[in-house]
């Protein structure tokens, strides 16, 4: 399996395609808004493919810390293949030594409308090496669980630190106005 770096001049329709079905709406950071993130905040934004055939991506926001695991998707035509696993094991060993977060649709929540799929997601990660870190992030009617891998503790301080960084490049429109 092959590595491309995306930028906003190399993206192309199917992984935007791809962003665009694997993730809920309320999940994706607008299209136009994403490009601009790669650029703005120096994103890890990764293409994967077997010889030229596109198989899926990642978006890691890397940080001195705490390495933040955004996106990863996989075709949903290739989905239980095992090729996420090998996307997995390329992204793991890219970090390796590093600690990496994720937040997901928590699979503790009830209801939900697709609680098999959460937990063998949740399942998937921690196979992975990722373990529970006991913070929940509540976006909505959804509630999102943080994962870790590699070195040290993920706490809430450690949550609002990232998200008070992400503000000088997220919203800037929003503090414009007010």
């Amino acid at each position: 399996m092959t590595e491309r770096r995306i930028t906003a001049a190399n993206v192309d329709e199917h992984i935007k395609r791809l962003y665009q079905t694997a993730f809920p709406e309320d999940e994706q950071i607008p299209w136009d808004d994403l490009m601009r993130l790669i650029y703005k905040m120096s994103l890890d934004f990764t293409a994967y493919y077997d010889n030229e055939e596109f198989i899926g991506f990642t978006i890691v926001y890397p940080r001195k810390a705490v390495n933040w695991y955004w996106y990863f998707a996989v075709r949903e035509d290739l989905r239980g293949q095992g090729r996420g696993q090998q996307i997995l094991t390329q992204l793991l060993k890219k970090y390796e030594g590093q600690a990496m977060v994720l937040d997901m649709e928590s699979s503790y929540q009830d209801p939900c409308p697709n609680p098999e799929q959460r937990r063998r997601r949740h399942g998937f990660y921690l196979r992975n090496g990722f373990r529970d870190t006991d913070v929940y992030r509540s976006y909505g009617d959804i509630t999102m669980t943080v994962m870790m891998t590699g070195p040290g503790t993920f706490t809430l301080q450690d949550w609002d630190d990232i998200t008070n960084e992400l503000k000088q490049f997220w919203w800037i429109e929003d503090s414009k106005e007010g």
